[in-house]
């Protein structure tokens, strides 16, 4: 089965040039890496690399659709462009993503510290939407089992392509954020399994940053997810917890200076509800099972690279007390 990586760069790229590098000493005779030039500053001279520029950049899903759109393999790998794979890192993503059960697979994420720190073994997702990198600033020995996941992180993933058409690839209207979230959400909700494989790693140039427009995109995206991805029953039973923590995320935002940027989000969902619930209407008829995603979010906020206030394990008790209330229970077979 031939295999394209497809890598999106923009701005300066530091690690792109050894992230290609690692790629290119992968691939196969009929495989390739295909690079999606969004405005990169200084593109690197790495022969074997394929580069496709388009006229617009449309972010991070559009740019991971013109990178598919521009190769036939029939494996496909996403790779961040400030990401290194470490040796068998694409032999171990094949071999996964070629079970027939399989939609995404995502693999081990670490940190640039020498490699014994995660980043990412997968992305945990909130009653809320929220979701943040699982493992984060763990040691690797915890993180080296195979098991199922919420979602893929975008850093490092495989899926077949007809896997990729089949759920209609990233949404090109989130821009950057959440997209892999979302895709993954889909690919459970179509009867697909998405999966971890600890043997797929690579090193990761990751900083954790809030900035005005970063936060505007999480905050508006979390929502798109919510509303569109979650089937009714389960969207009815995490509106009070949407409606609770709203206030809270408001208070939060204050304090750290982006409650701007988030009520710009709920202003364009205002706008723009037409188009929320067309995208409702979408993902909703594409459904397989409808019970996908009623075991798999969580209702405690755990996300380690936050400062934690004092009340928030109070907090995470409450909405682990309601959600053994409200949460849908199984459907008797």
């Amino acid at each position: 089965m031939s295999t394209a990586v497809v890598v999106v760069g923009f701005g300066d790229e530091p690690v792109l040039d050894a992230c290609l590098r690692s790629v290119l000493a992968q691939l196969g005779p009929h495989d390739e890496v295909v690079l999606v030039d969004h405005g990169i500053t200084a593109v690197p001279s790495v022969e074997g690399v394929r580069t496709v520029r388009p006229e617009l950049n449309g972010g991070f899903g559009a740019g991971c659709a013109a990178g598919v759109l521009a190769t036939t393999a029939e494996l496909l790998v996403f790779v961040n462009s400030d990401a290194v794979l470490r040796p068998g890192a694409l032999a171990a993503l094949s071999e996964r993503a070629l079970d027939r059960g399989v939609g995404l697979v995502g693999g081990l994420v670490l940190l640039t510290d020498g490699g014994e720190t995660v980043n990412s073994a997968g992305l945990p997702v909130h009653l809320s939407g929220l979701s943040w990198c699982h493992g984060y600033g763990e040691p690797v020995a915890a993180h080296l089992r195979p098991r199922g996941l919420t979602s893929v992180a975008g850093a490092l993933f495989a899926c077949r392509r007809e896997v990729w058409e089949r759920l209609g690839g990233m949404d090109e209207a989130y821009f950057m954020y959440h997209e892999d979230t979302d895709l993954s959400l889909r690919a459970h909700l179509a009867g697909l399994e998405v999966a971890y494989c600890p043997e797929a790693v690579a090193e990761h140039a990751y900083e954790f940053s809030r900035n005005a427009r970063k936060m505007f995109f999480l905050e508006r995206n979390r929502f798109l997810t919510v509303l569109g991805d979650y089937p009714t029953h389960l969207l009815l039973r995490v509106l009070p917890v949407l409606l609770a923590l709203e206030p809270l995320y408001l208070v939060i935002a204050l304090r750290d200076g982006w409650a701007g940027e988030k009520v710009r989000a709920w202003w364009w969902l205002l706008r723009h509800a037409g188009t929320v619930l067309g995208r409702r209407r979408r993902v909703q008829a594409a459904v397989v099972d409808r019970r996908a995603l009623d075991a798999l979010l969580t209702p405690a906020i755990t996300q380690s690279q936050l400062e934690r206030p004092g009340a928030l394990e109070l907090l995470n008790g409450v909405l682990r007390g309601y959600w053994r209330l409200a949460r849908p229970r199984p459907v008797a077979s």
